[in-house]
Formats: C-alpha cells, sequence, structure tokens
C-alpha cells in the first residue's frame, strides 16, 4: 500500500520522545553512521510540518576500486560552460567523487578539470552519511578551483543545513515548534546526525554554511532545494528571499531559526492534483521556466517506497533525474541513503 505523503515505510518504534529532549548523543558508544544510531520517535515528535526521509533502510556503501569514465570529451573553453546540479549528497563523499569524475568534472584525483563548468550543489551536504564535513571540504576546495579556472561551483542551502546550524548553534535550548517542547540537537539526531560530523565541524564551515543562498535563477533554471513554495514567505525577488534568509540566521534567534528549518523541511508541494500550479507560483515570481529541485527523494516521489511494487531487497531503482508537473519540476534527489543513486546532471535536460 502506498504511503501518504512524506511518510516513509512503517518502522518498529523503540521509544518514545514526547518532547525531542534525548541525551546529547543516542548510542554515544555505538559506531555511528548507522540506522541503529538514531532512535525513532513518533510522529507527532517530528516538527511542525516536518516530513523525515526514512532512516532504517539500506543504505550503499562504496564499491571496492570503484572506476568512473567521464561521459564527455572536453568542455567550453571560451564563454559559459556548460551547466550542471547535484542532487542531495548527505555525506556519501565517495560517491559524490565517483559521480563528479563520471561527468568528467573532477580528475582521478579528485580535482576540477572541467574548465569553465559551472557547478550547482542543491544542498544537504551532510546527516545520514559518513562524511558530511568531508563533502563540506570537498565543495569548498572546488569552488576555488573552478574559480581559478574560469568556471564556478556554488551550492544552495538545504534544509539540514539549517539543521546542523541550529544544533551547533542552539543545542537543547527549547524552541517554539508549533507541536510542543522541540529543540535542535534532538531534531539533529532524530534525522541521521553524525557526531564525527559535529567533532569535526569548525568556524570557516558554519560561515560557509551561514552564507549560502537559497534561491538562485540560472540559464531559465530556478534552483531550490526543497519542493515547497514557503521560499514565498521570505520575499518576492530571488535577492530577497535570499537576504531574507541569510539576516534570519545572523540574528541568530533560535525560534526564527527554527521557523526557517520548519518551513524549509515541507516538500511535494510539486506532486499531485495542483502541484504544476504551485510551480508556476514561484516561477512566475522569481523567474524561469522550470524549477530544480532535491530534498524530496524520487522513490518517494513515485511511491516506489512503501508500494507493494517497491518491498523487495532490491530498493529502489534511480536512473536520472524524475521530471514531473507537466515538465515544469526536475527533482534531482535520487536517495543515495537508501541505495538510490547521486545524482549528478548536465542542464538542459531534454525531455
Amino acid at each position: 500500500m502506498t504511503q501518504g505523503a512524506g511518510q516513509g515505510p512503517e518502522v518498529e518504534r523503540t521509544a518514545v520522545l514526547r518532547d525531542f529532549r534525548v541525551p546529547a548523543y543516542v548510542n554515544e558508544t555505538g559506531p555511528y553512521g548507522h540506522s541503529s544510531d538514531v532512535v525513532p520517535a513518533p510522529d507527532e515528535a517530528y516538527p511542525d510540518g516536518y516530513t523525515p526521509t526514512e532512516q532504517d533502510l539500506p543504505v550503499i556503501h562504496p564499491a571496492e576500486g570503484l572506476q568512473a569514465t567521464p561521459d564527455h570529451e572536453g568542455l567550453a573553453a571560451d564563454g559559459p560552460g556548460p551547466l550542471f546540479v547535484v542532487g542531495d549528497v548527505h555525506g556519501y563523499l565517495d560517491e559524490l567523487m565517483a559521480a563528479l569524475h563520471e561527468k568528467g568534472l573532477v580528475d582521478a584525483a579528485g580535482n576540477w578539470c572541467a574548465g569553465t563548468a559551472r557547478l550547482w550543489f542543491l544542498g544537504d551536504f551532510t546527516d545520514r552519511g559518513p562524511d558530511g564535513i568531508g563533502v563540506i571540504d570537498l565543495v569548498m576546495r572546488l569552488s576555488a578551483e573552478a574559480a581559478a579556472a574560469g568556471g564556478y561551483c556554488k551550492a544552495l542551502m538545504g534544509n539540514h543545513e539549517l539543521l546542523l546550524l541550529g544544533a551547533k548553534r542552539f543545542g537543547d535550548t527549547p524552541v517554539n515548534s508549533g507541536a510542543g517542547t522541540a529543540t535542535f540537537q534532538a531534531a539533529w539526531l532524530l534525522n541521521g546526525g553524525q557526531k564525527t560530523d559535529m567533532d569535526r565541524l569548525q568556524d570557516h564551515h558554519l560561515q560557509w554554511m551561514s552564507r549560502l543562498d537559497a534561491v538562485e535563477e540560472v540559464d531559465g533554471h530556478l534552483l531550490v532545494h526543497s519542493d515547497t513554495t514557503a521560499y514565498l514567505d521570505y520575499g518576492d525577488s530571488i535577492e530577497a528571499v535570499n537576504d531574507t534568509v541569510r539576516e534570519t540566521i545572523t540574528r541568530n534567534d533560535a525560534d526564527e531559526v527554527w521557523d526557517l528549518f520548519r518551513k524549509f523541511t515541507k516538500r511535494f508541494s510539486f506532486r499531485d492534483e495542483g502541484g504544476a500550479d504551485h510551480v508556476r507560483s514561484l516561477l512566475d515570481t522569481y523567474g524561469g521556466v522550470r524549477i530544480v529541485h532535491g530534498h524530496s527523494p524520487i522513490p518517494y516521489l513515485l511511491g516506489e517506497v512503501g508500494s507493494e511494487e517497491g518491498e523487495d531487497d532490491s530498493g529502489p531503482v534511480v536512473e536520472g533525474p524524475h521530471v514531473y508537473a507537466d515538465g515544469l519540476a526536475i527533482a534531482m534527489d535520487g536517495g543515495v541513503t537508501m541505495a538510490g543513486k547521486l545524482l549528478v546532471q548536465q542542464l538542459p535536460l531534454d525531455i
């Protein structure tokens, strides 16, 4: 039976957490990076409006001796280079390196080799996977290398960046969730926060995350992290939204940042009846002819997780981006945390 919007498969509940108050680290002595480190909570324990990605699904591990070959030869040397987007990474550094290498964006050593190419990450670098800080370090390094080569590597703010920022800054300070007492620390743990990431988090990582844009328009593509219309709450232009988000983070008010995080976790606004109209509302306001987003795993958008067809040991099959909402939306979260695929795609995407 297909799950409702935002719901993953049923999981066995091992604890009841009614107000998000949990110890600083769950299973401190356990091997972090496995689903057993996260204590599930009942639906009412999640932030108001939050629809979590299921954490008890199987994860993939790097293949030994993985080899990848670029799928094209040479990139433009003059003028803007080709445009690429990357879906949610969630700490899967090895899979990211392999995907970038396959597209000819980095060489075998992981260095930028794409000249004037333009690369956008759609957010969610950390949590659930084994090396979120390594992913951030890579994106920061590639940004410098791409700029030196005449291209660029840029990134958007995802809800998990807001979650990690909040967990570091506010810890177990109670916030007004609208559904009882909540804390960033507990929400971070419940949604795949890794102790190793928190231990390695430094000031320059925090500064980098806090300055990320939330929305951008490139070559007619409106780039956002979340498939929600909540961006409209923060301004009627791209510049206004980005300024408002940065100002909210800078003010360092736990309740304001929590509200921002809560809105960025909403999903599925572009799916089902009325979805195309929701996409058009964003395009009409911010520009562009098609929206590109991450956040909601493609298997969820397709109903392949939690359906009778999807209940097998092979995991969801994701071949590439998912185009939907009358062709106006492109989903880029391939579900790497659930044995899916980490997607790197050149735009425009022909349909």
